[in-house]
């Protein structure tokens, strides 16, 4: 991820650079074209060593569960890539009252339910922690948002605003906005923390990459924003960048296909979302037989 050096502490310059865009509507009726309304996303911390093959195992058998019930909510997932190891699930509403019905609906599903408990048994052995949060989208704050099926990876960042200071920080947002609106790969969907341990306060900035070549392709759009907003300008995003962001991080997440439940539309237009099973392992070569009288 590029540095933006003597320009500002950040903001969504971090987010903006690598062709970025949105979560897709996870619910039965969404599309591939945007983001949900309501997103929710699940982080569960491995344990050390606990990650990779061995979570993607315990994952398999919710992907299985889900697939066998044909449960119309679906989800996918993303590892990271920086900071502590962990897993995010992404799941997307059109609505609050969509995800209270697809709640109930899972409860009066004694079978899937039970199916779904006992493999939250086995996964919970390799998590140190499990968290949730619900954010709303905010299209208003957003840039150039899309669809994510051919992509692979996200970054996302998180910004904490200082109590009292949220018009600074949507004047701040503005800026940004104005300054990449005519850089094509510049996107990003913004979301506000609705429920949740960082509810108040509390923005994602979701940017979407197809290949990490293209972190590499962005790293003069900084250069490109500053010339547009011009001296003035840039001393403005500086002015609202320290009296509005009280804290601010950026990570990497990569597209995990094997512990993701996509909808038939990802996996018709994209077989990443679908991967090959696991070659069985060869069998083993029979012991010739000893000949007679031996």
């Amino acid at each position: 991820m590029k540095t933006i050096t003597g320009l500002c502490a950040g903001m969504f310059l971090l987010v903006s650079g690598a062709g970025v865009g949105v979560v897709a509507a996870q619910d039965g009726s969404a599309d591939m074209a945007g983001p949900p309304k309501v997103l929710i996303i699940d982080r569960e911390f491995t344990k050390p060593g606990k990650d990779g093959a061995a979570h993607e195992k315990t994952e398999s058998a919710f992907v299985s569960a889900m697939s066998a019930a044909k449960w119309p909510t679906h989800y996918f997932a993303a590892t990271s890539l920086s900071g502590r190891p962990r897993a995010l699930f992404f799941f997307g509403y059109d609505s609050f009252a969509a995800w209270e019905k697809d709640n109930h609906d899972l409860q009066k599903n004694a079978a899937l339910s039970a199916t779904l408990d006992h493999a939250n048994v086995a996964d919970g052995e390799l998590l140190d922690e499990i968290t949730m949060s619900v954010f709303t989208y905010d299209p208003d704050l957003s840039l150039h948002a899309g669809g994510i099926v051919h992509d692979r990876y996200f970054e996302i960042s998180q910004y904490h605003v200082k109590p009292g200071h949220r018009a600074e920080f949507l004047e701040l947002v503005k800026l940004y906005q104005k300054g990449y609106a005519n850089i094509p790969s510049s996107n990003w969907a913004a979301f506000e923390s609705y429920y949740g341990e960082d509810n108040g306060g509390l923005y994602l900035a979701i940017a979407k990459m197809a290949s990490l070549a293209e972190d590499d392709a962005s790293m003069n759009d900084d250069k490109k924003f500053a010339d547009v907003m011009g001296p003035d300008g840039m001393k403005k995003v500086r002015e609202l960048t320290a009296s509005s962001i009280e804290s601010e991080q950026t990570n990497l997440f990569e597209f995990n296909p094997k512990m993701s439940y996509p909808p038939d539309e990802w996996i018709k237009a994209d077989p990443f979302w679908k991967p090959k099973a696991a070659a069985a392992a060869p069998a083993a070569a029979k012991k010739p037989a000893a000949p007679a009288g031996q």
